[in-house]
Order: C-alpha cells, then sequence, then structure tokens
C-alpha cells in the first residue's frame, strides 16, 4: 500500500515532511516535535501546529481551501492512529504517534523549564479555570499569561482584532488552541503573521487536561479503536460523524492503494 503522492518530503523547521492523502505530515519522534514547539515558541515565530486525525483529513478531501490550511502549517503531527498506520505502510518509517492530547501536557512541561509563557484560547470559561487550577499544581513555575473563552460563532473584525490584541500584550510565546476542527486550524493561519508565538490545535486536549472528558484505555488507543470509545461517550452527538467519515476514509485508503498497485503493475 503507498499512495501516489507519499514519499516525497520537505523540511521544515527541522523536521522533514512525508506526504499523504495529499497533506504533508511531519516526521519525527514525539520528543523532537516538542523541541521544535519550544524553538519555535522561544523564537517568538508567529507559525501554527495542526494535529492531523481521520477527521482532519478527510475535512481537507472535500475542501481544498481547508487542506492548504492544514498545509500551512509550520508542523503536521500524525495524531490519529490509522493517520499514523497508514503514514508507516506508505513510507515503510516507524514513526511516533504525536496526538494533540499528548502534546499539551508535554508542551506545558516544557513551557515550564525554558520559562516559556502559555496563553489559552477556546474552551468554556469552567475549562479554562480548571486548566489553570491543574497547571498550577502540576508545573508551578509556569506562566500561564492569559486565557479567553470567545463565543461560539464566527468573530467580528473588531473582536479578532481584539484576540490579536489580547495575545500580542500578554508576551505569550505559546497559544494552546481548542476551537474544535476545521475552526481552530482556520483561525490558527489567520492568525499567523499576526501572533508573535507559536499555536497549537489541541481541540479535546482541554476538556481531557481538565478532567471534564475521559480518554480511552492505552491498548485500544493502540488498536486504532478511540473512535469506538468516543462513540461510547457521545453515541448521539457523534455516531453520524464516524459513520460517514470513517466509511470515507477507508474508501479514500483503498482507493489509493489500489491505485498505487495499478501503477506498479503498469511499471513492470
Amino acid at each position: 500500500y503507498a499512495p501516489k503522492d507519499a514519499g516525497r518530503t520537505e523540511a521544515m523547521n527541522g523536521l522533514p515532511k512525508a506526504r499523504l492523502f495529499g497533506l504533508g505530515l511531519s516526521m519525527g519522534s514525539f520528543e523532537e516535535h516538542v523541541a521544535a514547539i519550544a524553538t519555535l515558541g522561544k523564537d517568538r515565530l508567529s507559525s501554527y501546529v495542526c494535529c492531523v486525525n481521520v477527521h482532519m483529513c478527510m475535512e481537507a478531501q472535500d475542501d481544498p481551501e481547508f487542506a492548504a490550511v492544514v498545509n500551512g502549517a509550520d508542523l503536521a503531527t500524525a495524531d490519529g492512529m490509522p493517520i499514523l498506520n497508514s503514514l508507516n505502510a506508505c513510507t515503510g518509517s516507524k514513526q511516533e504517534r504525536v496526538a494533540g492530547n499528548d502534546l499539551m501536557p508535554a508542551v506545558l512541561a516544557m513551557a515550564e523549564k525554558q520559562d516559556l509563557g502559555v496563553f489559552l484560547q477556546g474552551g468554556k470559561q469552567i475549562t479554562l479555570e480548571a486548566i489553570v487550577d491543574r497547571a498550577s499544581k502540576e508545573y508551578p513555575a509556569l506562566r500561564i499569561v492569559g486565557t479567553h473563552s470567545p463565543p461560539f460563532r464566527k468573530a467580528t473584525a473588531q473582536e479578532r482584532v481584539a484576540e490579536v490584541d489580547r495575545i500580542v500584550a500578554s508576551g505569550a510565546n505559546i497559544v494552546l488552541v481548542s476551537l474544535g476542527c476545521p475552526r481552530q486550524e482556520r483561525w490558527m493561519a489567520d492568525m499567523k503573521g499576526r501572533v508573535p508565538a507559536v499555536m497549537l490545535g489541541v481541540g479535546g486536549a482541554f476538556l481531557l487536561y481538565a478532567g471534564q472528558d475521559r480518554r480511552a484505555p492505552k491498548w485500544m488507543r493502540d488498536a486504532s479503536m478511540e473512535w469506538l470509545f468516543r462513540l461510547w461517550l457521545e453515541p448521539g452527538r457523534l455516531w453520524k460523524r464516524y459513520l460517514v467519515t470513517n466509511t470515507k476514509f477507508i474508501l479514500l485508503r483503498a482507493k489509493e492503494g489500489g491505485r498505487s498497485r495499478s501503477q506498479a503493475a503498469r511499471q513492470r
């Protein structure tokens, strides 16, 4: 199995990218990704990180503009296990999973160690308060320099300017973003060049770190069954998304695999 665009790489911020289903995914260990984020934050480079799962991948297949947003990310990590397995299958590599749920606490720990200011963008106010409370106990020297819980609607031009001013004034090196996909990725792309910090789209990691959500057991995550656990927790909200999105992804992988086999047969 090898999609037609597999194997093309490009260097970006010290980590190469391999293309999968039209998306450039960053290659490197979990620690190398955290180190790259630290460098971007320390240097105050306006940049952003996407954590790519099946949902994001399929959004990109259906929307070329959104695909450009993901491909514009300075780092795009293999978050979901189906994405990771596909990446390793088509590149022959042993890429580690770099999930937003794991990145968030690792980045907080790194920020404390390197004295980098962190801003929290997104989520409900009660969630932000829970994150700040937990982080103050786990990382007592960590500087959370600001938080903002925006309304769940498209921001006005005036509100967007205020968001930029708020983050810039905070002196943040790192902005953790939880607005949901694809809203948070579009937000980060819009903020690139305006916010002098590295922005990480970590989605549901806010709820998880705040203790307001649960994560699948490790054996389910390793077996690519995390979606089943999520479905069990929120069947009413997620059944349609998983039915449609997962089916489309399976068909996409089969289609690309068949195309690659046909190309290989013609070359023989």
